[in-house]
């Protein structure tokens, strides 16, 4: 069902001196960022061998990742997983009891189809599962 970690979401308070650390010192490459204005981020991305790192940053003060940041501090904010089939897999997670936070996918980043698993199902950890596009490159979703 899942093929390989798509990428890892960490949500920082400023995208330009995250890119510093990621880009600047670390050298990952950065694929392009984009304003996501229904879910009130901006999301930069930076490939790391086919594993991609997502820089999310709050563009409104009651967004998801302000209220992260204000709650747990930066970090770590989830962890995206490739599918071949969105449907498919929500319907399998559904069927094995994992509580969805999107019931349909919905449009992330670069064009790819998104949903998102409850991290109270899931130990914790709030897991993303994507589904590429023809239209977008290999870069990851939001």
């Amino acid at each position: 069902m899942l093929k390989k970690v798509d990428h890892i979401g960490i949500a920082v308070k400023d995208i330009e001196s995250a890119l510093k650390v990621y880009r600047d010192a670390l050298g990952l490459k950065h694929e392009g960022t984009e304003l996501e204005e229904s879910r009130q981020l901006q999301a930069a991305m930076l490939d790391c061998g086919g594993t991609h790192v997502e820089l999310l940053q709050a563009t409104a003060p009651d967004s998801i990742i302000s209220r992260f940041i204000e709650k747990r501090g930066e970090g770590i904010h989830h962890v995206c997983f490739e599918v071949d089939d969105i449907y498919q897999t929500l319907a399998a997670l559904k069927a094995a009891g994992l509580r969805l936070v999107d019931e349909e996918p919905r449009k992330g980043v670069g064009g790819t189809l998104v949903a998102f698993i409850h991290p109270r199902s899931t130990g914790g950890v709030l897991l993303e599962v994507a589904q590429k596009t023809e239209k977008q490159p290999s870069t990851g979703s939001g």
